[in-house]
């Protein structure tokens, strides 16, 4: 491991809160996630960074070297990104996705609807690192996920618009596995398996797979981290791993996704956008993008077609006032 920028930006929200608490609120991540992570970051650091005692935390004295580099490298990165734009005005319009299965069709969508604007498309691994750099003017608008009550923290200046404001997660086994031929699963038959997890886990998906888990009588073993989607798709064939999927995600050969019983875990997906950045006429126009590209994906699993067939009230609604051949059904959840 590398430290990157995010791991920077860390260190120094939690040297300016002055504990890992108050840290993950403003980093819009859980308090154990970022724990996990400054142990990741001290080990590449090669020592402990903070002294953690009865009133929160203070930097040891490679703690202090390491926020005065961190400090002066993220503003240099932000002087950068703001200088740039400031110099070249008609620079692409920047946005930043996290790996949802919309991206993969928003690319065709967004050159659809926004023909003529150049657009830049970036994936992250991190929806901390999407606000951060949102925030930090390095993307105009971002589209990320959140699990069931998470809510990842947004920067000054931005406006959110809700997407698709609930989904149920599946699961994704081998087709080879005892459950495949099961219409559903319940989620305490899954007890005793090696699941797969994010790279990144600052969307609230690790603490709601293991809430859920603990509610269904038992504690997941999240064993594997894979960036990789062939070797995702692999490792899960082979038998050796499983994981939670959106339910709109694509067959994988080998594989098969089904449903959990009672949908114990709920995504929703948004964009955010910088206003100083991104006109409303643009918002609505990436927001329409991102809702067909949503929609084309629909019909990947029958069984996720049925339930959203019966939630019309979860659908969104696209501004009809340049054209109606996008109408999306019913209301739009903000």
């Amino acid at each position: 491991m590398q430290l990157e920028l995010r791991h920077l930006e860390a260190v120094c929200r939690i040297a300016e809160a002055g504990s890992l608490g108050r840290a993950a609120g403003r980093l819009g991540v859980s308090q154990p996630a970022l724990s996990a992570q400054l142990r990741r970051i001290e080990r590449v650091a090669g020592g402990e960074l903070f002294l953690r005692g009865r009133h929160g935390v203070e930097p040891t004295p490679l703690g202090e070297f390491v926020l005065s580099k961190a400090r002066l490298v993220l503003g240099e990165m932000d002087a950068l990104s703001a200088g740039a734009r400031a110099v070249s005005p008609h620079t692409p319009l920047r946005l930043g996705c996290i790996l949802l299965v919309l991206v993969d069709g928003l690319l065709g969508q967004l050159e659809q609807v926004m023909a003529g604007q150049d657009i830049a498309v970036t994936v992250e691994h991190s929806a901390t690192t999407l606000t951060r750099q949102l925030g930090a003017g390095r993307y105009d608008a971002v589209l990320y996920g959140e699990v069931n009550d998470h809510e990842v923290a947004l920067p000054e200046g931005t406006t959110a618009r809700t997407l698709v404001p609930r989904e149920p997660f599946c699961v994704r086994l081998s087709a080879a596995h005892p459950l495949a031929g099961k219409e559903r699963i319940a989620l305490a038959e899954l007890a005793g398996e090696s699941w797969m997890t994010l790279v990144e886990d600052d969307d609230g998906g690790p603490e709601a797979l293991i809430a859920a888990c603990a509610k269904a009588g038992f504690t997941p073993s999240l064993r594997h981290r894979v960036a990789d989607r062939k070797m995702h798709y692999d490792l899960i064939a082979s038998g050796r791993a499983i994981s939670m999927s959106q339910p709109t995600a694509p067959h994988a050969e080998g594989t098969v996704l089904r449903p959990l019983e009672g949908d114990p875990v709920l995504g929703r997906i948004r964009l955010a956008w910088n206003r100083a950045a991104v006109p409303a006429r643009h918002a609505e126009l990436l927001y329409r993008a991102a809702v067909r590209a949503y929609l084309a994906n629909v019909d990947n699993n029958a069984f996720h077609r049925a339930w959203w067939d019966a939630r019309p009230e979860l659908h969104p609604v696209l501004d009809l006032r340049d054209g109606g051949e996008d109408r999306a059904p019913c209301r739009d959840q903000s």
